[in-house]
């Protein structure tokens, strides 16, 4: 994997599955929202309301699975000091935090009609929020650093603490419904059941599916124009070097 690491060769590759994964996840992500929309059965006790799981699900699962992958880029960073494992942390950043925006917004929507409240401070919740707020402290702090040290995100190192301090969250959110006693439900998919009808089941697959390609592909593309800023940068200092 270190030979992916270099700049010039990570740019070839991601110039092939940038529209490869966004085009593909959003046929995915279609399909699976035409399919959980207006074609699969409403839930026997929630009805139509359940249909917001179809954006719910993988909203939630993409915000966890985004601040992991932020997480790790973080650690490489610190370890190895490699530019390329910041700028993917910094580009997955806003993503895992629109994604856990959207978990929120959706979840107090099904919320609603589901507990009779927008939201109560239950312990799956709260730690989303919390999740939310790590996200947000973390573009911060990576803000503040990048625009200390020249935009080198390399040179920083309190951003990617933060990235690695917050993954304590992950497994509090993760285990939240089983560790208290709490309005949200408990998990319907493991690694080896799943409790949801195939008829709901397809197009959640789909979705999620959709969803972490488009991720993946919105990320590709942010690191692609981090490195091209980056490159612009350098440029411009070696001619003002050279003219000076």
């Amino acid at each position: 994997m270190h030979r992916f690491a270099n700049p010039a060769r990570f740019l070839r590759i991601a110039r092939v599955l940038t529209p490869l994964l966004t085009l593909i996840g959003l046929g995915l992500a279609a399909a699976g929202l035409w399919i959980g929309l207006f074609a699969s059965p409403p839930d026997y006790q929630q009805g139509d309301s359940v249909r917001i799981m179809y954006v719910h699900v993988p909203a939630a699962w993409l915000a966890s699975g985004g601040y992991l992958g932020m997480a790790i880029a973080s650690a490489v960073a610190l370890v190895w000091r490699h530019p390329l494992a910041a700028i993917a942390a910094r580009a997955i950043a806003p993503v895992g935090a629109l994604f856990t925006a959207i978990c929120l917004v959706s979840g107090s929507l099904w919320g609603k009609p589901t507990w009779g409240t927008y939201w109560v401070w239950d312990a799956r919740l709260t730690s989303m929020l919390v999740l939310l707020f790590l996200y947000l402290g973390y573009l911060a702090l990576a803000s503040a650093e990048d625009e200390r040290h020249g935009g080198d995100p390399a040179q920083g190192k309190g951003a990617a603490i933060l990235a690695l301090v917050g993954v304590v969250n992950l497994p509090i959110i993760k285990f939240s419904v089983e560790w208290w006693n709490t309005l949200h439900q408990g998990p319907s998919i493991t690694l080896t059941k799943s409790t949801i009808d195939p008829a709901m089941l397809l197009p959640l697959m789909l979705s999620l599916a959709g969803f972490t390609l488009v991720f993946g592909g919105v990320v590709l593309m942010r690191m692609r124009a981090a490195l091209a800023r980056t490159r612009t940068a350098a440029r411009g200092r070696r001619l003002a070097e050279a003219y000076a």
